[in-house]
């Protein structure tokens, strides 16, 4: 048991996971988000410190990382679904989803490897989604970010092969909570609980990948051979 650091730290997704780790994996969790997270809460098994974390800031991500000592687990669960409509027409508004959803995505997770790979040891659990499998047009400035960050995290998953360092890549649906409310759900949604649920489990599995629910992982694998004309009409 050790220190598990969550980045993102008013995730619905990423709180869910360290409750769950607290006690068994974690005896120490740092949440992190702009602001630091007030009022700290209260989770049984461990002790919570909340720190300032802006993604966005790339020169802030070394200092967060080695101050925050030996990291045991990072949940990196940050990110904003931004508005599709406004990025289009503005193009400030579809660089900063790219940045907060990719960019900063690259530096986080580059920095937590080096930190981890000096100690030969550490996991890291990154949130991909289903909107990065095949990118469409109703989302696709958010879904190309996300593609982005998949294929980065896939590769990193493999260089870390071998130096005791584990990358845990987790590929959600649609996820019915604050990111997307007033949004119509779509098919095989899950809750943020569910999505932790799955998360603990890959993670206590030894699993290098999981998609939420499972029964995606087969539907995208039909879905990248759809036809490009029957794709783009689909409307999330």
């Amino acid at each position: 048991m050790g220190t598990v650091l969550l980045l993102g730290g008013r995730s619905e997704i990423g709180l869910a996971v360290v409750r769950r780790l607290a006690g068994r994996e974690a005896t120490r969790i740092v949440l992190a988000a702009r602001g630091g997270v007030e009022p700290v809460p209260e989770i049984p098994g461990a002790a919570v410190e909340s720190v300032d974390f802006d993604a966005d800031d790339l020169a802030a991500h070394r200092p967060l990382v080695e101050g925050t000592g030996e990291i045991d687990v990072a949940v990196v669960a940050f990110g904003i679904l931004g508005d599709q409509a406004r990025a289009e027409a503005d193009p400030a508004h579809a660089v900063q989803v790219v940045h907060t959803d990719y960019v900063a995505h690259v530096q986080v997770l580059t920095e937590l490897a080096n930190h981890m790979r000096a100690r030969s040891r550490g996991t890291i659990v990154v949130y991909s989604s289903v909107a990065g499998a095949r990118v469409r047009r109703a989302n696709y400035v958010y879904g190309s970010a996300k593609a982005g960050l998949d294929g980065f995290a896939s590769g990193l998953a493999d260089a870390l092969h071998g130096t005791g360092v584990r990358l845990l890549l987790v590929r959600p649906g649609f996820v019915i909570g604050r990111m997307t409310e007033g949004m119509s759900p779509a098919p095989f949604s899950s809750t943020p609980d569910q999505v932790a649920d799955a998360t603990v489990a890959a993670l206590r599995g030894g699993r290098d990948e999981v998609w939420v629910p499972r029964v995606l992982q087969p539907l995208f694998a039909v879905a990248r051979h759809l036809p490009r004309a029957l794709w783009r009409r689909l409307p999330r």
